[in-house]
């Protein structure tokens, strides 16, 4: 049923040992229903840099889903959905992914980040950045450790994940706002059949995220070429990136898994820890496997990199 499975980890090995969870500070602030322990909360409770308007789409956020304290294991993610920058697949790119974490003790924060038009890179790239910072500037709030922060996107949110992971910090020490001052650099990442030529020209030499995102087209053409140059995360990959898992389906559709291919490439090449898997078969949008017998085994092999990687498993 599989095409290719590649395990490839450079720098370090994976011991896929299976780990035991113990007690951690329960999750503390408010909820909207505390048997859920599910809350929402904006990235910018004053207002986001560029925000036109006041509608949720206008309004990046955080929904956190959490375990139980007794099962906590001071891990978390940032789970961004996919939609091609056009809207967000939430439910099942979001929600359930998030479940599926929380059962395995790791705060989960669904990211609702901003798109089309009217949020143009790099708005979407600032907020996934700040929502990295705001996990890790309230770490002890959620009950985590700061250094078990990972991002996580499908599609859109993919290509969003890699070039959040690849890019250059933005904390600033001297910043008013101590969510400013925290570290911008993911842990772990996870991307799930990601969109990661977004902004590479395609076969009629057009970008895209431009030429092939509706909201997006009236971008003039120089602007995606600067798009091309600055958020193509293949090109900043290097030995710093964090260790990163990669799922895609080699007839997908949508999204070409040679960029993938290429990806998990340039991370081997710069000897940065790096773990792909490509299915035979499978649909763009496949979420955790959505049903299909061979596609519900990737989660289960990511649950594995994740134990071996020590993050369902509380520090020692």
């Amino acid at each position: 049923m599989l095409l290719v499975c590649l395990g490839v980890t450079v720098g370090g090995s994976v011991a896929l040992a299976q780990g035991q969870g113990a007690a951690a500070t329960p999750v503390v602030g408010p909820a909207i229903d505390p048997g859920l322990n599910i809350h929402t909360v904006e990235l910018w409770p004053g207002g986001a840099p560029r925000q036109n308007g006041s509608e949720p789409k206008d309004v990046p956020a955080l929904s956190v889903f959490a375990p139980r304290g007794r099962h906590a294991n001071r891990t978390a993610v940032i789970v961004a959905p996919g939609g091609s920058y056009v809207m967000l697949a939430a439910d099942l790119e979001g929600r359930e992914v998030a479940d599926w974490f929380a059962d395995r003790g790791v705060v989960a924060f669904v990211l609702r980040y901003r798109l089309g038009e009217k949020y143009q890179y790099p708005v979407p790239l600032e907020d996934a950045q700040r929502a990295v910072r705001y996990v890790r500037a309230n770490a002890a709030k959620y009950g985590i450790d700061p250094d078990r922060i990972g991002i996580m996107g499908f599609s859109a949110g993919g290509h969003l994940a890699a070039m959040e992971s690849v890019s250059e910090e933005t904390a600033d020490a001297n910043a008013a706002d101590p969510i400013d001052r925290a570290s911008s650099k993911p842990d772990f990442v996870v991307l799930g059949y990601p969109w990661l030529n977004a902004m590479t020209p395609n076969t009629t030499g057009l970008i895209s995220y431009c030429s092939t995102t509706p909201t997006v087209k009236t971008v003039p053409q120089d602007k995606c070429k600067e798009f091309e140059t600055k958020y193509s995360p293949v090109k900043y990959v290097t030995s710093q990136t964090p260790p990163t898992f990669i799922y895609i389906t080699s007839d997908d559709e949508t999204v070409d898994v040679q960029a993938s291919v290429d990806y998990f490439e340039a991370m081997r090449a710069a000897k940065a820890p790096v773990e792909f898997h490509s299915f035979a078969h499978g649909s763009h949008g496949s979420g955790l496997g959505s049903g299909d017998p061979a596609l519900d085994l990737w989660p289960t092999l990511l649950d594995a990199w994740l134990r071996g990687q020590g993050f369902l498993t509380p520090k020692k």
